[in-house]
């Protein structure tokens, strides 16, 4: 009979940002100071929160180490840590990219796109502060790798 198991995956990703959304004065430059501030401000509570995450799995696996005898037990729980162990990784590269973006900020390149050099805009900013392309551009960078995949 299976040994009942602990879940190794109970830290499901919590990450959530609650901001208030900018709203720019009337005639207020694009990616001006108070906005380069505010969009630093979400990336590195973002990052906090990612980083904790990351801690949080970590002793969570420590302290569930539990070797079962139960074959299927012990398949269980290999699953359930390497479901944990690719989430974490996935926020590891979404940190080093949120590292990169918050660089961009401060050589005063961010909020423009890497295609077209034109705004990429607050709203999409807000949704995704790590976004390097505006949506014209992004929309296009996908059509162009759906035709690949092909």
């Amino acid at each position: 009979m299976a040994t009942p198991r602990k879940s190794t995956t109970k830290s499901k990703s919590t990450v959530k940002s609650a901001f208030k959304p900018y709203t720019p004065k009337k005639g207020e430059a694009y990616m001006g100071t108070k906005q380069k501030n505010h969009f630093k401000k979400i990336l590195l509570e973002l990052k906090g929160q990612l980083g904790a995450d990351i801690d949080k799995t970590v002793h969570t696996m420590q302290d569930e180490a539990t070797v079962f005898a139960d074959p299927n037990d012990r398949a269980s729980q290999e699953s359930d840590m390497a479901l944990e162990l690719r989430n974490r990784d996935r926020e590891r590269k979404l940190i080093k990219k949120i590292n990169e973006t918050i660089g961009l900020i401060e050589a005063g390149d961010y909020g423009y796109c890497d295609c077209c050099g034109i705004e990429i805009g607050l709203k999409r900013l807000e949704a995704r502060p790590t976004a390097t392309m505006c949506i014209d551009c992004k929309t296009l960078d996908e059509i162009r790798e759906k035709q690949m995949a092909k």
